[in-house]
């Protein structure tokens, strides 16, 4: 009687291994994502790293001052908001994996980078998810895509792309994506945490190896982030996320890691019939529908990585038809706002414990930084007093438990974006005041506490 093969139980969030099968796997805590996989021995493991034929060469000691510099060595991907994301365009041999929810725009991106570089005169091979070349060239056409440098291999066998690549040998890789790509020398199904982790560590080997950058695709959860262990996003050099709603045209793509450039930087696009088309001026697509007139209505100045941004910021306090009083936000946090909603209580008085709020970033866009919290207390405010704060003020601040309004870095950059959308009127700390006085048509004040906030706006 043949022997039953060994198997080993993989947690498909974290990647921890176990013996049998548990419901909530002891190293992340997680629950339900320990899936059965053939033990791979190590005396196979050891010799299934060799995909690509080229080797390491050993490693030896370099001064730090002989290193030539590389930032001459960038790639121009031909979209300058991708650019911006990526530190200054691509470098040659990283490793970039690009995530976001099925249908938001990474394949078309990712096909206009592709034809853009094959018209410079670039080689590019673009490996797709086993779909049929008419397919391809379909989606293709409909972005008005037409380049002899790019060429498209429909494939998700490991060897088979490693057998191709070697024989075009190009400037750039792009796989579509990584969770359908697979290794012959693991027998766990595409999209385990086993064949993830190999296929990404022999992609980096190939990248380092040839100094050609490659760009992988990846899925996301339910919850946001990229499908697969984490540690295929440690294994990478650059994390892009792409982020929108279905309801909005704009698309914005977020650096949440990069060893070649600022971290958090964002690009922002609009989707069109021929594609995503890059926005120059962010501030101004966020604002352009805003509202006249009503109250509860405020603009706050934020920092995405390097670029200043004004978002504005809506507000809605009205009285509760339940006895517990909701608290609902979309696009700020919702344990932010309840600590500024007991601080309002608090140190200004207002009564709002009894009543819902509703908070909402206009435009779809996530704001996570502390600069906002004096937008959203005005905003508040103007709701639950009635009263409208004047269209052309601007508001930005951290606020303390005790109502202090604490400084924020960048503030000069932030004033400046303000004062070139036509701001007349600058709310901000009073620690960040100093040298904005100088600012042409723009009034800049200074508060130090919330008592002075609802005296300047109200």
């Amino acid at each position: 009687m043949p022997k039953r093969p060994a198997t080993i139980f993989v947690c498909q969030s974290c990647g921890g291994q176990s013996r049998k099968w548990l419901g909530q796997c002891p190293d992340c805590s997680e629950w339900n994502t320990l899936v059965e996989e053939r033990f791979r021995p190590a005396a196979r493991a050891a010799g299934a790293g060799t995909a690509f034929s080229g080797r390491v060469r050993a490693a030896e000691p370099v001064p730090f001052g002989s290193i030539e510099p590389q930032d001459d060595a960038r790639i121009s991907a031909g979209i300058e908001e991708f650019d911006r994301v990526l530190g200054g365009g691509i470098v040659a041999g990283s490793l970039v994996l690009i995530g976001g929810a099925p249908g938001i725009g990474q394949t078309t991106i990712l096909l206009q980078i592709a034809q853009k570089l094959a018209i410079a005169g670039r080689r590019i091979l673009y490996v797709f998810r086993g779909e049929p070349e008419r397919q391809i060239k379909m989606r293709g056409e409909r972005l008005g895509i037409n380049a002899e440098g790019l060429f498209i291999l429909p494939e998700t066998n490991l060897q088979s792309i490693v057998s191709e690549t070697e024989k075009l040998r190009p400037d750039l890789v792009i796989v579509d994506s990584i969770q359908t790509v697979f290794s012959e020398n693991i027998e766990s199904a595409p999209g385990s945490v086993s064949q993830v982790r190999e296929v990404a560590g022999q992609f980096m080997l190939f990248a380092k190896q040839t100094a050609t950058p490659v760009f992988l695709t990846g899925h996301v959860t339910k919850e946001g982030s990229i499908a697969g262990p984490k540690t295929l996003e440690h294994i990478v050099d650059t994390v892009l996320y792409f982020e929108g709603d279905r309801h909005h045209n704009h698309r914005i793509i977020r650096a949440t890691k990069n060893r070649f450039g600022a971290a958090n930087e964002i690009g922002v696009f609009e989707m069109t019939e021929t594609g995503l088309v890059p926005v120059g001026n962010p501030s101004e697509l966020f604002l352009q529908e805003r509202p006249e007139g009503a109250n509860g209505s405020v603009v706050t100045v934020c920092m995405e990585g390097t670029r200043p941004m004004l978002v504005e910021v809506q507000a809605l306090v009205s009285s509760t038809k339940f006895g517990t009083a909701r608290r609902m936000c979309q696009g700020f946090d919702h344990n932010r706002a309840s600590l500024l909603i007991a601080v309002m209580e608090k140190r200004l008085g207002m009564q709002i414990a009894g009543d819902d709020v509703f908070i909402n970033v206009a435009g779809g866009l996530e704001i996570d930084e502390p600069a906002a919290d004096l937008g959203v207390i005005a905003a508040i405010a103007s709701s639950f007093r009635n009263l409208q704060i004047p269209p052309e003020t601007a508001i930005f601040g951290e606020v303390g438990l005790t109502g202090e309004v604490r400084g924020v870095l960048q503030a000069q950059t932030r004033a400046r974006e303000a004062q070139v959308l036509g701001f007349k009127k600058l709310i901000l700390p009073e620690s960040n005041k100093k040298g904005l006085e100088k600012l042409l048509g723009i009034r800049v004040i200074g508060i130090r506490d919330l008592t002075d906030l609802m005296n300047e706006v109200f």
